[in-house]
């Protein structure tokens, strides 16, 4: 059974589900290091995320960087408690676009 699932809807929009840790984050990035968007925006729902770590945060950045690659803005809604509290410990809630 899959410990994640990325929806690629229409309108730029994806929805992320399971979990964004060290054992699933590699194979996340892998699958989906680009956006298959037609707009200039990418948003990225996180409210099915049940489990994250810090490889969930390394991927935020890491799509905020590909989005910026391809000339896209990126926003983050619904980042489970947990991940919003490592970035604010890293600093990195000022960096990534969270709502």
């Amino acid at each position: 059974m899959a410990k994640y699932t990325v929806e690629v809807g229409e309108g730029g929009h994806y929805r992320i589900a399971g979990e964004l840790t060290f054992e699933t984050v590699p194979e996340i990035w892998q699958r989906h290091d680009r956006f298959a968007a037609d707009g200039d925006t990418v948003t990225v729902d996180l409210a099915g995320v049940t489990r994250a770590d810090s490889a969930g945060l390394v991927l935020l950045v890491e799509w905020l960087r590909a989005a910026q690659h391809q000339h896209k803005q990126i926003r983050f809604q619904n980042i489970p408690g947990p991940l919003l509290a490592i970035a604010k410990v890293s600093s990195l809630d000022t960096l990534l676009p969270l709502q």
